[in-house]
């Protein structure tokens, strides 16, 4: 078999590693919404509503379901994981370094890592309801985890703060 190039086949590289890649017997394989477990707000540090799919087996990666109620926003921070939001409901935008875009149901917001991001829910009446999916578990397992918060700042404010100039 090729590893590579006209003579590779999938077929022939899945069923070369299957001796060494087992099927996982991690469980449980659903959590339910009633089964998600909210964080502390003294651990959210912003109005929004943390809850995390803690149940989940995974080892590389979290999910969340945040809310950000109408108004209101997430505070101005940054960490060293990737983190993808999916929009279930809402609409709004989000600082991310120097950049503000704009977001609604079905959108997906991509924040990178170590970068001073905030979301912002733009309605006066409805809550912004987030899926949110980050690599921290993986970068634990690395001993890579670091989360700097700036609080209800703006990105100016935030570098300020950690004494920065803009990259």
């Amino acid at each position: 078999m090729s590893g590579s190039g006209a003579d590779f086949s999938m077929a022939d590289f899945l069923g070369a590693i299957t001796d060494t890649v087992r099927p996982s017997t991690a469980r449980p394989v659903v959590v339910h919404a009633a089964e998600l477990e909210r964080l502390p707000a003294d651990q959210v540090h912003n109005p929004t509503e943390l809850s995390i799919a803690g149940r989940l087996p995974t080892t590389t990666f979290e999910i969340f379901r945040q809310t950000i109620p109408a108004g209101l926003s997430s505070d101005m921070q940054r960490h060293y994981h990737e983190t993808v939001h999916y929009v279930i409901a809402g609409f709004g935008h989000s600082e991310v370094e120097d950049t503000t875009e704009s977001w609604s149901t079905g959108d997906f917001v991509y924040t990178p890592p170590w970068t001073w991001h905030r979301h912002y829910n733009d309605s006066t009446e409805e809550p912004v309801e987030f899926l949110t999916i980050e690599n921290s578990r993986l970068l634990g397992v690395l001993g890579l985890v670091r989360r700097q918060s700036a609080g209800l700042a703006t990105v100016a404010e935030a570098r300020a703060r950690f004494k920065e100039t803009p990259s």
